[in-house]
Formats: structure tokens, C-alpha cells, sequence
């Protein structure tokens, strides 16, 4: 199983929106005559804050597929899953990201590390990879800190993917490794012996998900030096391609962009980089369909406004609790939420505003964005007023949801 040059990963906290996301999709393909296919998703952490489960994923996906007429191929990944975690997730999906963040920066035993500085010894010198202006200077110093970053972590990844391939069987599944969720972004060499070490433990990675400079915070653009992140990406698709060329990784291997809704700053680099080495990319989004639905139930007014005040009133009251999870990707400025009584006397013209991700308007709120994207677990807990709602104000909701995927995220991406 190979996944296609473009995917588009798009998360569904509460189970409404699959058909308007695919209908996105089917529009890019349509409009833009290029081949993208759907991957929903959804976490362990996800679905424990939500009281959902990987079954029920599978089935959101193949109800959209068959109610929208969709022939193409389709993927229900098992986000950021671990050994302790993935049993649950195996008989719904053929997508797996494998998160193994947590084990960088363990140190490698002595002679895992020994063994790393000898498999990889003969690259010590200059290494010149096509389409990167300058050559990078191996040391065995840097072979060394490698491994004792990165060593213990690609064991893991082995691990994991041996336990998926042996209930799933070999072909039968696409893997993707995260190394996203960390403080210190890979530069592109160490991305070069990542990627080497996959293919010599013989995990067959058709995506990866570095770690990038700058920001990217959740429903919000990327924060960050944008000419910098530019030259950093460029380079990642230029290893991605060397080595899925001369060292035998899949030859659909591409980058993977985690919490990829709302970047508009910086689609337009993706864009270049990949039409310049007609490479492939995956994008993942999730929340940016949940803050569609939020915006959908105020714009319709009446108990969707309540509901939408609410879940904001209920997330200040609540910030350290639903914020302190996703701490590495917010930037929240309290100042600049506005007060609740306030909130709670606004217009659903005022509440959209502030909410809806048009950056050229004076009323939105980057901030107020932040806390309700992190804030989907009030309305869990609020289970049938909130479900039943979504159902109410359906049209309206799904229209918002296909118009920020295809008009925002797929036409910015690809066209």
C-alpha cells in the first residue's frame, strides 16, 4: 500500500463534518485537475476527551465516501500512537503515525551508539545532497550526538512498526513518523540519518513529520521567520527525495506537515519546494474543522450562539485544565482574551468576527481563536445539546467547514 503524492489529513472531534470535508477535497481535484486524496484522523487523546473510538472513524470515512461518490482511494490513520496504545486503533485503520517524540534526547546504550558511528562512519567528511547549495561537514563528534539524540527514538519506532506489520501483514499500511512534538527542530542533516537509520532497521516510512523552526500554533498561522522556515523546508524535500532515490526508501516518501491548518504564511514556500522537486506532501489538520462548526452554530443565531458562548465562558473558567495539554503549541496572550461578559453580550456578527480566520479583518482574535480551539472538550461534555445542534444548523455548518478547507488550505496549497 503506497500513498498517493497528495494527502490531506483532516480531523473530525465529533463525527459531523466527513461528507463537507471530502466534498473540499473533490472540488481541489476538480478545479485544480491534480490527485488528492482524504485521510481522517483522530488521536488516542482525542478520543478519550471526546468518548469516541477509532471504529467510529472508519466509519465516518466510508459513510462520506459512499453518500459523496468518491472512487479514489482513502486512508483512517491512528494518530500519534505508541506500543502502549495502537492495539486499539489496528483493525480501523491503515494509516499509522508512530509518535516517538517522547524518546529523543534518551541516550543511546554504548553499543547502539557504537554500532550507529560505525554504520554511518564512512560519510564522515563533506556530504553534498542535490539540490542544497551547500555541502554539510560529518564529524564523528556529530555522529556521536546523533545518536545520542536520535537512537533510542528510531528503536521505538522499530518497535512499533514490527508489532503493526505483524497484525496488519507487510504492504498493508502506510507509516509515518512523527518527531514533531519536541523543543528542538531537526535540522535537514540529521532529518539525511533519520531517514538512513529507518531503512537500515527496515521500517518502510512513506511519510515524516519533522519538527520545524518557528511556531506553529494550533488554529492559528505559523509564527515564526517565514524566509527562514522557506530554506529549511525546501531543504527537507531535497533529503526526502536523495534519499528515497539512492538509499531505497519508498519513492513516495514526502514530508508530513503537523498542525498544518491555518498556515497561510507560509503554503506559499510548501508550494515552491514541492513544485521544484515534484515531490509529494501531507498536510494534517483537525481542529480548524471544529472552530468551522463553532463559527457555523454562531452565525445561525439562537441557541448556536448560546452554545458557542458557552463553550468560550466555560474555556476561561477552565484555561490552565484545557490549555496546559497543548502548551507547546499556543501562544496565548490573556490580556487579549476579551472578558465573558462581554463575549456574552456579542452579535453573531461579533462572535464570528473574532473567531473566523480572516486575518485581513480588525476583529479577529488570534487569542480567542486559540483558547476555543482547545476548548472542544466543553462541548463533549455538553454530548446531545451540542450534537444535537450540529444536526439543527447541519447546511450552514457544512458550508463553513468546505469553504475554509477548499478555499483556504486546498487552493492556497495547490494552486
Amino acid at each position: 500500500m503506497l500513498i498517493e503524492k497528495y494527502s490531506f489529513r483532516t480531523g473530525d472531534r465529533f463525527k459531523k463534518e466527513g461528507r463537507a470535508q471530502l466534498a473540499a477535497i473533490q472540488e481541489i481535484n476538480k478545479t485544480a485537475g491534480i490527485e488528492v486524496v482524504p485521510v481522517w484522523n483522530k488521536s488516542y487523546r482525542e478520543h478519550s476527551i471526546v468518548n469516541t473510538n477509532q471504529q467510529s472513524v472508519l466509519k465516518e470515512a466510508t459513510d462520506a465516501v459512499e453518500a459523496n461518490g468518491w472512487n479514489g482511494s482513502y486512508y483512517v490513520d491512528a494518530d500519534h500512537i505508541g506500543l502502549s496504545n495502537v492495539d486499539e486503533f489496528l483493525d480501523y485503520s491503515n494509516f499509522f503515525t508512530i509518535d516517538v517524540a517522547h524518546f529523543i534526547g534518551q541516550k543511546a546504550d554504548e553499543k547502539a551508539k557504537d554500532d550507529f558511528i560505525k554504520r554511518y562512519s564512512s560519510f564522515i567528511g563533506k556530504l553534498a545532497i542535490p539540490g542544497i547549495e551547500t555541502a554539510f561537514d560529518i564529524t564523528e563528534t556529530f555522529l556521536s550526538e546523533f545518536a545520542d539524540t536520535y537512537v533510542k527514538a528510531l528503536e521505538a519506532v522499530k518497535k512499533i512498526y514490527d508489532h503493526i506489520e505483524a497484525k496488519k501483514g507487510k504492504g498493508n499500511f502506510v507509516p509515518e513518523v512523527s518527531m514533531d512534538e519536541t523543543d528542538e527542530a531537526q535540522s535537514p542533516i540529521e532529518l539525511f540519518f533519520i531517514l538512513l537509520e529507518l531503512k537500515h532497521q527496515g521500517v518502510e516510512v512513506q511519510t515524516i513529520a519533522p519538527k520545524f523552526t518557528g511556531l506553529f500554533p494550533k488554529g492559528v498561522d505559523y509564527q515564526g521567520d517565514v524566509n527562514g522556515f522557506a530554506m529549511e523546508f525546501e531543504q527537507d524535500v531535497a533529503v526526502t527525495q536523495f534519499v528515497a532515490k539512492k538509499y531505497g526508501l519508498p519513492q513516495n516518501l514526502k514530508l508530513s506537515v503537523h498542525s498544518g491548518s491555518d498556515k497561510f504564511s507560509i503554503y506559499p514556500a510548501m508550494k515552491k519546494a514541492i513544485d521544484k522537486f515534484d515531490a509529494g506532501i501531507h498536510v494534517k489538520t483537525a481542529g480548524t474543522t471544529w472552530m468551522e462548526e463553532i463559527i457555523g452554530l454562531a452565525e445561525a443565531g439562537g441557541t448556536g450562539l448560546e452554545i458557542a458562548k458557552q463553550v468560550y465562558e466555560k474555556s476561561m473558567d477552565r484555561f490552565d485544565e484545557l490549555t496546559g495539554p497543548y502548551a507547546t503549541v499556543l501562544n496565548i496572550d490573556k490580556n487579549k482574551l476579551p472578558p465573558v461578559p462581554d463575549v456574552n453580550g456579542w452579535t453573531s456578527k461579533q462572535f464570528v468576527e473574532a473567531l473566523t480566520h480572516e486575518q485581513s479583518c480588525k476583529n479577529y482574535n488570534p487569542n480567542f481563536r486559540q483558547l476555543i480551539h482547545v476548548g472542544y472538550k466543553i462541548a463533549a461534555e455538553m454530548g446531545d445539546v451540542y450534537q444535537n445542534a450540529l444536526d439543527t444548523y447541519q447546511n450552514i455548518i457544512h458550508e463553513k467547514v468546505k469553504y475554509n478547507i477548499y478555499e483556504r488550505h486546498l487552493k492556497t496549497l495547490f494552486t
